[in-house]
């Protein structure tokens, strides 16, 4: 007789069964078209570089085609590095999820970021119509660096500042979801290899970064 499903199970299918090498395809593309929106459409009408003749502006040109063309490897390189540490988490909880589920989770979850790059085009290009660089780069929405006025912060903590915000909350969220699915357990050990394994890291990554930076 073939095997009835649970709820969760058909949730998990339902979760895991796309077409991952699509998905991934299309979100490279999705986020080449927002970073092209940027780039043509913010950053080069900004003062500083609506003029840049010669040399620097086939400079600026080459470095903004370099950061299009990486897309792909960053995403790859990211998605590896969180889906390994999933699968740590699991592991030690005593949860047999794969790593490619693991590396799933990530893909999917990398949808919460699309949300702040998608307002951050709105509000310079509809509210905040003619910002300088430094106003443009050093704004992320629902952050911590909202609280500043980034001129009084040292430019090595915006990152830092940047990335404590609303949607990395959200993210966390979305992986808790994507390990429950893969689990098939209780969502408060989702939560638990969650918060041991990618936020850890996640922190030790803000703390290496404000060790290098200058």
């Amino acid at each position: 007789m073939p095997r009835e499903f649970s709820n969760l199970e058909l949730q998990a299918r339902s979760w895991f069964g796309f077409n991952k090498p699509l998905f991934f395809i299309l979100l490279c593309v999705v986020y080449l078209l927002l970073f092209y929106v940027q780039q043509n459409f913010i950053v080069d009408e900004i003062a500083a570089f609506k003029f840049l003749e010669g040399p620097q502006a086939l400079i600026f040109k080459i470095i903004a085609s370099l950061n299009m063309l990486s897309i792909p490897v960053v995403y790859a390189i990211k998605f590896t590095i969180v889906g390994f540490v999933l699968w740590v988490g699991c592991f030690m909880w005593g949860y047999n999820v794969n790593f490619y589920k693991c590396w799933n989770i990530a893909m999917i979850a990398e949808l919460v970021f699309f949300v702040p790059t998608i307002i951050k085009i709105f509000w310079f290009m509809f509210i905040e119509t003619d910002p300088t660089y430094w106003e443009y780069d050093s704004f992320y929405p629902l952050s911590l660096m909202n609280f500043y006025e980034y001129s009084e912060v040292p430019k090595k903590y915006w990152y830092v500042n940047q990335q404590l915000n609303v949607f990395e909350l959200a993210y966390w969220v979305v992986l808790t979801y994507g390990v429950d699915f893969a689990a098939r357990k209780k969502k408060s050990v989702a939560n638990a290899i969650v918060a041991t394994s990618y936020v850890p890291l996640f922190l030790l990554w803000l703390w290496f970064y404000l060790g290098v930076a200058e």
